[in-house]
């Protein structure tokens, strides 16, 4: 969903080659725009403040079965995300991909959309991840340069593997009351086997998600990817195994929900507040609507609630991913495995050639409203 211009991409890649850097990692809003052609600007682009690296441990997992007796996940940091502009007129909530949390293996960004109409994200790259989007409200477009194209509507999924390269737009469905399309998107790194494969897509309808009701019917859980309760999910959709779990919890809802040991792991809240940690020890911290709460490896379990006082429900979804044992280099959409690598990247695109080669001469019809 990053909305990238790439002007004068030779003139950054060269003294990219030339530099000194050794991996690159920006954090730099989506609208991040290479404009210059001097040779300069590009060095101030490609400086140290822009990148970094990330070296990632892998640990093998293992499922747990819901009890009371299992050891809560404490909360590591929790933190706002804070509201800007992406794209073009486009709002997001980015908590993953930011100042407060450059990158939390296999996760890269997640963003929580509104789409007014009017706005959106027409064509722009990606390399080296995936994307999953999960619409909460509205219905939005999908086209690419390979011909694939679809909607999906509240409540569906898409997961689409960037792999060697792919150039798309996702732009909003203009709603009869003049509504917003609302909805996250989560970048999930792929394991540097897959980097180079085929873009792939797999579509997850709304329908097809089973769900299990929980906490004395106060608690319902849409099971995305992963088990909940005794109920699984119906595919492994992500390339990368991601656990995500859709929790509603209405006033008074206690709910203790396991996770694969060793694997990373944060709740984001759509709605409402809530409560992390068991109940009667020191670790219980509340968290509010549009916090991202990011949780510690040890332990076996979420306790999550939402209190028995509260006049409205409360939503979040609580995302695990196993930790990827590799670097991760990222510049802007191409999320690659080393600096030279990127580098790379960034000249197949402006050279349509290397799993861009669709990408020449090719605009998406669904982002004519958008090119001026």
């Amino acid at each position: 969903m990053f909305r990238i211009t790439l002007n004068n991409i030779l003139t950054a890649t060269i003294f990219a080659l030339l530099s000194s850097l050794v991996y690159i990692y920006t954090a730099e809003p989506a609208t991040s725009i290479i404009t210059s052609a001097k040779l300069s600007a590009a060095k101030r682009l490609l400086t140290n403040r822009h990148f970094s690296t990330t070296a990632i441990h892998n640990k093998r997992s293992a499922a747990m079965t819901a009890t009371s007796s299992a050891v809560p996940r404490t909360i590591s940091k929790a933190f706002l995300a804070v509201e800007q502009s992406e794209g073009q007129g486009a709002r997001v909530r980015r908590s993953i991909g930011t100042p407060a949390l450059r990158n939390f293996t296999p996760f890269l960004m997640l963003d929580h959309f509104s789409i007014k109409p009017g706005a959106g994200f027409p064509d722009h790259p990606h390399r080296g991840q995936e994307t999953i989007t999960y619409l909460l409200e509205g219905a939005v477009d999908h086209e690419d340069f390979t011909g694939a194209r679809g909607t999906i509507n509240a409540g569906d999924l898409q997961f689409m593997r960037a792999g060697e390269g792919v150039v798309h737009a996702e732009m909003p469905r203009q709603n009869p009351d003049g509504s917003a399309n609302v909805g996250l998107q989560l970048w999930v790194d792929l394991p540097q086997d897959l980097k180079y494969s085929e873009p792939r897509y797999k579509d997850l309808r709304a329908a097809e998600i089973p769900h299990v009701e929980a906490a004395d019917g106060k608690a319902t859980i849409k099971v995305i990817s992963g088990q909940s309760h005794g109920v699984e999910s119906v595919q492994d959709v992500a390339y990368t195994p991601v656990w995500i779990l859709d929790v509603t919890l209405r006033p008074g809802a206690q709910v203790v929900q396991p996770l694969p040991q060793g694997w990373n792991a944060f709740a984001y809240v759509l709605e409402g507040d809530v409560v992390f940690g068991k109940d009667g020890e020191g670790n219980r911290l509340p968290v509010a609507q549009y916090h991202n709460a990011v949780f510690n490896k040890e332990g076996d379990a979420v306790y999550v609630e939402n209190d028995a006082d509260a006049t409205r429900d409360a939503r979040l979804v609580i995302v695990a991913g196993t930790p990827l044992d590799q670097e991760i280099v990222q510049y802007g959409p191409f999320v690659l495995n080393s600096k030279e690598e990127v580098v790379q990247a960034l000249m197949d695109y402006q050279s349509h050639s290397n799993g861009f080669e669709r990408a020449e001469g090719w605009q998406s019809e669904i982002g004519k409203s958008m090119r001026h």
